[in-house]
């Protein structure tokens, strides 16, 4: 009961909180889950501050007076119960650490992975989409943003930093992913993009690292459950999956000479995933979207060149029926037709923000 105590006495606070589109519905019982970075406990804590006439609990399952003397069941609903807690935030929490959630009036649940806890309403938080980040930035101007969202990515601390990003990302790294971990996702950085099985990847590893197979696909496992490592389908060929880690400013800071066409595929990707759409790979082609629609990342093509390209192509356009092609470009806009299939070029940040508008 002292050590509850304790921890109920904690005062967390956030700075400079920004809002985000995904908020906690008023009332019910929530399992808040993302990938690490995402924002879940920041997201909590503004909570905190905006409940103050309810007697809340909130317990980080990371503080280390809880390493040896572990929460039980029995001592957490008798402190409940006595302190006429009504809500109850447990974060960080891993599946199984209590035989049962205790009886309070609400309870808020924070993990990385989905509990698929009936009694839980699942919320998902992603990082950062394109909007979000604008409400990040000091810069009025399009370009700028932009170039500033290609350097920082999508965690919400790193949109924080004005300067140089190298430092908080290091810090990222370092503090959220265990050594072995570590060498893993470098890896995967080196092959960011690729289409791989996960044999091939653990002939990878095992030729720069030691490790067990066992290993490595339980991690792979867990990354994939809780969104660090996404595998795409490609309904254009089936030996493999295209890989993709969940942000790519972060996937640029593992690996050396990652060209600007990989980031900006993997920026695509992920604003497709975070706006819900469902999607396949059409190999090197694109992605194909469940409406037909194909969407091309060409930072930098001009007209011309997607038009002789778009002819070169349009057998296999026509072969997988594709009805609508939008091109994603840096800055370029432009639209033409060739028989019954219309192009539309649009740049990233007009394109993501159509998007989220369609998909609400």
């Amino acid at each position: 009961m002292e050590l509850i105590e304790y921890l109920h006495n904690q005062h967390y606070t956030t700075e400079n909180y920004v809002v985000r589109k995904t908020q906690l519905p008023p009332e019910g019982d929530i399992n808040l889950y993302g990938v690490r970075g995402a924002g879940k406990s920041t997201l909590v804590l503004d909570l905190l501050s905006s409940e103050a006439e309810v007697k809340i609990l909130y317990i980080d399952l990371e503080d280390p007076n809880l390493t040896f003397s572990p929460l039980s069941l029995t001592q957490l609903q008798r402190y409940i119960t006595q302190e006429q807690i009504s809500l109850l935030i447990l974060d960080h929490y891993l599946a199984g650490y209590l035989p049962a959630f205790p009886q309070v009036a609400r309870k808020i649940i924070v993990s990385r992975i989905p509990l698929h806890d009936t009694t839980l309403i699942p919320l998902e938080l992603f990082p950062l989409d394109y909007e979000e980040f604008l409400a990040f930035e000091s810069s009025i101007f399009s370009t700028t943003t932009f170039n500033h969202f290609l350097r920082r990515g999508t965690l919400p601390a790193m949109a924080k930093i004005q300067k140089s990003t190298t430092t908080t990302m290091k810090q990222f790294f370092q503090s959220h992913f265990d050594p072995k971990e570590q060498q893993l996702l470098i890896l995967l950085a080196q092959h960011h993009t690729k289409h791989l099985t996960i044999n091939q990847i653990y002939s990878y590893a095992k030729e720069k690292f030691k490790l067990s197979k066992d290993w490595l696909y339980r991690t792979i496992k867990a990354f994939t459950q809780e969104g660090v490592l996404l595998f795409i389908d490609d309904h254009y060929q089936k030996s493999g999956k295209k890989m993709l880690l969940f942000d790519f400013a972060f996937a640029k800071y593992l690996t050396l000479g990652q060209p600007f066409i990989t980031q900006f595929d993997t920026m695509v990707a992920l604003a497709l995933l975070k706006h819900g759409i469902p999607f396949e790979t059409l190999g090197i082609h694109g992605y194909l979207t469940h409406t037909h629609t194909l969407i091309i990342p060409a930072p930098f093509e001009s007209e011309e060149s997607l038009w002789v390209k778009s002819q070169n192509k349009f057998s296999l356009y026509k072969k997988y029926g594709i009805s609508h092609i939008t091109i994603i470009t840096v800055a370029n806009s432009y639209e033409y037709t060739i028989e019954k299939i219309g192009f539309e070029a649009l740049p990233f940040y007009e394109w993501t923000i159509v998007e989220d508008d369609n998909s609400v």
